[in-house]
């Protein structure tokens, strides 16, 4: 699965425009490499995203094409 389309699809971010968005200025990284929005994520792959001054990385535990926002949860794992 395309990494903005995981990003989306987890709510991880909102829209799968901001996530391109996000990848486009480098702000993503998938196992410590930058990620452009057609990288294909696996289960087990870490995902870093940079928000301005925040951050957060998570770890793949699930691809699910749709999903309900309660089930979108269960597709990644927060790591600090």
């Amino acid at each position: 699965m395309r990494v903005d389309k995981f990003l989306k699809n987890s709510r991880l971010i909102k829209r799968r425009t901001i996530a391109k968005e996000a990848c486009d200025q480098g702000r993503v990284f998938v196992n410590d490499k930058q990620a452009k929005a057609g990288t294909e994520v696996n289960v087990g792959d870490v995902i870093h995203i940079e928000f301005g001054n925040s951050s957060l990385t998570a770890k793949v535990l699930e691809l699910v094409e749709s999903c309900k926002k309660e089930d979108a949860v269960r597709m990644y794992e927060i790591l600090d």
